[in-house]
């Protein structure tokens, strides 16, 4: 369940150019109270530049974007009642984290008796009560991102956005903390919307998220539906290594099958596929198995030959030639389990319930 503070938000026809450059296209997203929505994409995808819309930094778009059940499209930042953790955290470096953390509620003018506490308990929150004194400087990374959510929260936003937060951490780090930040998240209940194009940033942290491509909205979904079932190529191949071969969807001996270059062909078996659907078949490496040729008929085995072979420590990552085709194959790793070698001669076998048609 939402706080009584989270809202919605609900994008309507937004565009946006610069000059003569369209950077945002006619996006249309609805985002739930107190969900945890994150854009994804490329650099120059557009989605900070639609996160600075909703926070109403920028130009004026195109279109209308809503907080709850209020028009804000026009309105300056300071009326939307939302609060943005920028990339680069933005702390005042002469002031303590105490007094980083009191500046907004300063701002408003909230009664200076109620400061000391609501300061205290968003610093509690984030497990920074007792660096109150400490200048940003004098904090890692990690505790300076979280002075920058403690100074964004505690105004009680209706929708947090957090543009890139993790970017400036190491590795570790950013696990660490995407964790502390969906924890807060959920303690909060409070919208927020996560701005990365760390695809394993998104997977984890996101209730839904929403992928974007030269300012357009490719697709919606949870995070699991469209790494199986992506629209387009595109999301295909951002959202995680995918095999993706040309062909077209064809009828033989009442069968349909996708038949792609260097003679492979896929049995296709949902029975929702007609000839001439789509032009690419996808699957996932994982879908795929490698094995010694033993001269066994299988429907969709093909014979290949290794080409690269990478050790990513729980699994083996090989990429078969097959005919034109480079298939990329995901074996798991354990020990004494057989290893192949560029130019061994292999058959690789794939589930066919995987094979996702795609149109473009």
């Amino acid at each position: 369940m939402a706080s009584e503070t989270a809202a919605g938000v609900v994008i309507e026809k937004l565009s946006l150019a610069y000059d003569t450059a369209d950077v945002l296209k006619d996006v249309e997203l609805r985002i739930e109270p107190g969900e945890l929505f994150t854009f994804l994409g490329p650099s120059g995808s557009g989605k900070s530049t639609l996160l600075r819309c909703i926070a109403g930094f920028g130009p004026m778009p195109r279109g209308r974007i809503l907080i709850g059940e209020r028009d804000v499209t026009r309105l300056p930042p300071w009326r939307r009642n939302v609060g943005m953790v920028f990339q680069s955290y933005a702390l005042w470096p002469h002031m303590t984290v105490y007094k980083n953390v009191a500046f907004g509620l300063e701002e408003r003018k909230v009664p200076a008796a109620e400061i000391p506490k609501r300061v205290e308990a968003a610093l509690d929150l984030v497990g920074l009560l007792s660096l109150a004194d400490r200048r940003p400087w004098q904090l890692s990374g990690g505790q300076q991102q979280r002075v920058a959510l403690a100074r964004t929260i505690i105004v009680e936003p209706r929708v947090l956005l957090l543009d890139e937060p993790l970017s400036n951490l190491d590795a570790n780090l950013r696990v660490q903390m995407r964790r502390e930040i969906l924890d807060l998240q959920r303690e909060l209940k409070l919208t927020t919307i996560f701005v990365t194009h760390d695809q394993e940033e998104a997977n984890t942290i996101s209730d839904r998220m929403a992928v974007l491509d030269d300012g357009v909205l490719q697709q919606v979904g949870l995070p699991m539906d469209l790494y199986d079932k992506p629209v387009n190529r595109f999301v295909a191949h951002f959202l995680g290594t995918a095999n993706l071969l040309a062909g077209r969807v064809e009828a033989v001996d009442g069968d349909t099958r996708f038949i792609a270059a260097g003679g492979i062909v896929l049995p296709l078996t949902s029975g929702n596929h007609a000839p001439g659907d789509g032009r690419t078949a996808m699957f996932r490496p994982q879908d795929v198995s490698i094995a010694v040729p033993d001269g066994a008929v299988a429907a969709a085995a093909f014979t290949g030959r290794v080409q690269h072979r990478e050790f990513l420590g729980n699994l083996l990552r090989y990429t078969v030639a097959v005919g034109d085709n480079a298939l990329v194959v995901d074996d798991p790793h354990q020990s004494g389990r057989r290893v192949f070698a560029a130019g061994d001669q292999v058959t690789v076998t794939l589930d066919v319930n995987h094979i996702r048609i795609l149109t473009d």
